[in-house]
């Protein structure tokens, strides 16, 4: 006798109504890890440094080395040996450079990781909107830093020794240049990859929290 196969309904209908669900506990789950994620990137940013320089002269086989903290370190490493060969060509001192924006830049960040954190907390379009401080905050910084650099170069002091000796320059913001008899090496930072880190997993979460299929399941 021919046997007929037979299914239940229950057990084929319950597992495709639940898939809508499945995947939108999923997606909102995924926007709130991406938003938690850059807000412990940048939190641990302040502890790594933001930019570094490296001068490299015959006198200085070793070069010198200096980098940019946004954290308690502010300025690290031959901070007081630049100073003093800035001094002869009337350079500013390393530390009269964006003395404002390195004061507040530690609260800065800590509030920058407080609004991702919210928006991890709160599934709310307004609080998306907020982190988009968070991917423009490695571009403000790098345009904040390419200005300094080029204040420093372009507002010597005409009446330093040296002062006559050298042309107005704007050191790099990445890569290789020339200042005098030195060569400069810019490079970013292990802190700032992480403010880009945190911009790139942020702005990933803001797109799929703005998806219409995101709007529609959006709870407090």
């Amino acid at each position: 006798m021919e046997r007929i196969a037979t299914t239940s309904p229950v057990a084929t209908e319950r597992p495709a109504e639940a898939r809508p669900a499945i995947r939108a506990v999923l997606s909102r789950l995924n926007d709130r890890i991406l938003f938690a994620l850059a807000a412990v990137a940048l939190l641990v940013s302040l502890a790594l440094p933001y930019w570094e320089m490296t001068l490299l002269a015959p006198q200085y086989p070793g070069g010198l080395k200096v980098a940019i903290y946004l954290g308690p370190r502010g300025l690290a490493g031959d901070v007081a040996e630049v100073n003093g060969l800035n001094h002869y060509i009337g350079m500013m001192k390393l530390e009269e450079a964006a003395t404002f924006e390195r004061a507040i830049a530690p609260f800065g960040i800590v509030a920058l990781a407080a609004v991702a954190a919210l928006a991890a907390a709160v599934r709310r379009r307004w609080t998306a909107l907020l982190s988009v401080l968070v991917v423009l905050f490695p571009l403000i910084f790098l345009a904040d830093l390419a200005y300094w650099l080029w204040y420093f170069g372009h507002h010597l002091d005409p009446t330093a020794a040296l002062s006559s000796a050298i042309k107005p320059f704007t050191p790099p913001v990445l890569g290789t240049g020339r200042v005098g008899q030195f060569s400069v090496i810019a490079r970013f930072g292990s802190g700032l990859y992480l403010a880009f880190a945190a911009a790139l997993v942020s702005a990933l979460a803001i797109a799929r929290r703005w998806q219409p299929s995101q709007r529609r399941v959006e709870v407090g």
